[in-house]
């Protein structure tokens, strides 16, 4: 009995770590980039600490109402796009709980792509665990989860049962 309950529980374990896992990876090899929002400037459509998928796209097919990632001064910033300036290769871009549009247009050299989904808080699990301490959190669970199959063995051999 012993042994099933720490089978089930060391499945559990790496159950739960795998779930962690794919939104991180899989996207990834299907091209999307991840992100995770670390401002308030797209409330409420968009919360503070959401995973967002980012898929490429051609800027000249970016429309207006379209949520772009983009470059500006080194960091990551997401906006709607208020206008696509075709000619001028730039977009005008907001945050959806900014009043204004924002001060400086987007040239289309920057765009990083075009939002295909967000997860709310998901972006908050995703920082922690690609963090050191995450990774750290992680290696450990798959630990307890065969320190859990080892138990389940000791326990079993304890009470003289023995596995056909």
């Amino acid at each position: 009995m012993g042994r099933k309950i720490c089978g089930f529980l060391s499945a559990l374990v790496l159950v739960v770590i795998v779930a962690v896992c794919i939104p991180m990876t899989v996207p990834r090899l299907l091209g999307y980039e991840v992100y995770v929002v670390i401002s308030g400037s797209m409330e409420p459509a968009i919360p503070l600490g959401s995973a967002l998928y980012m898929e490429a796209a051609a800027p000249e097919d970016v429309a207006a109402g379209d949520v772009i990632a983009f470059y500006d001064r080194g960091a990551v910033i997401t906006h709607r796009v208020v206008e696509n300036h075709v000619v001028e290769g730039e977009f005008i871009t907001k945050g959806d709980a900014n009043a204004e549009n924002d001060m400086t247009p987007v040239a289309y050299g920057n765009l990083i792509g075009r939002m295909a989904v967000s997860v709310p808080f998901l972006g908050n699990v995703m920082a922690v665990c690609s963090g050191t301490k995450g990774k750290i959190y992680l290696v450990c669970g798959v630990l307890g989860a065969v320190m859990l199959l080892w138990l389940g063995r000791l326990l079993d051999k304890g009470t003289g049962k023995r596995r056909a």
